[in-house]
């Protein structure tokens, strides 16, 4: 972090770096230039991008990132936020049905939904296979 660490960034000034070639972002007051882990992002480059220019604290929060991501945040650390310069159109974010889209998106790419779908496949493959299996059975004996 070092000596920008005193740095004081606006809302309005993030709010300018909203693109896939200057992405920043804010997450509990200190301002980010996520530009280049755009590619790398495990929830894909979208969720980042639906963020740009804008506070993300509570889609950050709500998406129950772990140490190494807030860890990982000290690489891409722009500066603080200045607080006096908050707006309520520079923290509107997104709504809940695009965080649940971008969770859905974040739980496929961790493997997540392969798991979940294979289970529903078996809940719905393993009656029908049963009640075929019976059928099939009643029919000879009878």
């Amino acid at each position: 972090m070092g000596a920008d660490e005193k740095v004081l960034k606006t809302y309005d000034e993030v709010s300018l770096h909203n693109s896939p070639n200057d992405c920043w972002v804010i997450i509990n007051a200190k301002a980010y230039n996520v530009t280049n882990f755009l590619i790398d992002h495990p929830g894909g480059d979208e969720v980042l991008l639906t963020a740009a220019g804008k506070d993300a604290s509570e889609e950050f929060e709500e998406a129950g990132h772990g140490s190494a991501a807030r860890l990982m945040l000290d690489e891409f650390y722009v500066g603080e936020i200045d607080p006096s310069t908050k707006t309520t159109s520079s923290t509107t974010t997104t709504s809940s049905t695009k965080f649940l889209q971008k969770q859905i998106k974040i739980d496929h790419y961790q493997g997540k939904s392969s798991r979940l779908n294979v289970k529903l496949i078996f809940q719905f493959l393993v009656p029908i296979a049963i009640l075929g299996l019976g059928s099939t059975l009643l029919r000879f004996w009878n």
